[in-house]
């Protein structure tokens, strides 16, 4: 008697333990599920790439300072440069046959306007 109650009672736990295992992986693969589980796995794939994008980038500005003051030691260029010149601005003198020669640079300022004009249609 005690054998048939014992293996009654294994085929009763054996049953309810299949049946929950099969209830779970069911909920699982459910389209809500499976999508909630992709959204999730997506998310933290953005953030260990973001946090490896971010290391790098770190490590190139570090090393980009580090070459940057590498080179103004060998250039012996220090904290403060000086200005750089002012530009030139290109004009062309609207001399007669002159117009296919190089262009003429000259030097600009606010103060002092140009000799040259910029106007094709001044002189005609």
């Amino acid at each position: 008697m005690f054998r048939r109650t014992f293996w009654f009672t294994t085929g009763v736990a054996a049953g309810v333990w299949a049946t929950t295992k099969v209830n779970r992986k069911l909920k699982q693969l459910t389209p809500e599920s499976l999508a909630a589980t992709a959204a999730n796995k997506a998310l933290e794939t953005g953030q260990r790439l973001k946090d490896r994008a971010v290391g790098f980038a770190l490590d190139v500005r570090d090393n980009m300072a580090q070459r940057e003051a590498e080179l103004e030691d060998a250039l012996g260029i220090h904290e403060n440069p000086e200005l750089p010149a002012p530009r030139r601005h290109t004009a062309i003198e609207n001399a007669p046959g002159n117009h296919r020669s190089a262009p003429k640079y000259i030097e600009t300022s606010i103060s002092s306007p140009t000799k040259y004009s910029y106007n094709r249609n001044e002189d005609h």
